[in-house]
């Protein structure tokens, strides 16, 4: 379990991902931050600190959670066996972030089999948006990745969300290439990578 603040945590190693079956599966996200629901369908965000959110590796009690917040922020979810499967291969790498004991966001990352990083999917609750949820989430998924020796981590993201690429770019995230039609609806998407090295000091 990690507070944020406690930069003194130390960081586990999780198992060796599921990538074959990730890859069967048609991949929805990049939508990070896009609501589903209209502006007048969803309260003023809370403003909370940041040193009061843990994060720590999702368990099977999360899934709910998990799957209302992947709900409300996607136009496209996945089952629930997915998420089951995720967590039960990647259990160091499927992180929840918590607040007073609601989960607030969650990130899904994993590792290749060629030591490719992924980010497969990121969400914050509505309700929380804007209090760097989202970041934390990424940093640690991003750093327990490295310390399992990824040569880089790469992610998928919508090109209309700039939000979250601007996001992804502070982290050190660069664009790499155009995936036409990656998406449903058929919008391009943004591969974009994050080295090691481009991590820097930082993990």
């Amino acid at each position: 379990m990690i507070t944020l603040g406690d930069t003194n945590a130390s960081w586990g190693l999780s198992f060796e991902p599921f990538s074959f079956k990730i890859n069967k599966i048609k991949n929805y996200r990049g939508e990070y931050f896009n609501m589903s629901l209209s502006s007048r369908d969803i309260p003023f965000p809370k403003k909370i600190p940041l040193s009061l959110i843990t994060i720590r590796p999702a368990t099977l009690f999360d899934l709910s959670e998990v799957m209302r917040i992947e709900r409300q922020s996607f136009r496209e979810q996945y089952p629930r066996g997915l998420f089951l499967t995720f967590l039960e291969a990647n259990p160091e790498t499927f992180l929840v972030a918590e607040y007073n004991g609601r989960i607030v966001g969650y990130v899904m990352g994993y590792l290749r089999p060629d030591m490719e990083g992924h980010v497969m999917s990121i969400a914050v609750d509505p309700l929380y948006r804007g209090n760097g949820i989202g970041k934390a989430l990424m940093e640690v998924v991003i750093d327990r990745l490295i310390k399992r020796g990824a040569r880089y981590i790469g992610l998928e993201v919508r090109v209309s969300n700039e939000r979250a690429i601007k996001l992804y770019e502070k982290l050190g995230f660069k664009k790499m290439k155009i995936i036409k039609g990656y998406y449903s609806d058929g919008e391009d998407a943004y591969y974009m990578v994050l080295t090691p090295d481009a991590w820097g000091g930082k993990s």
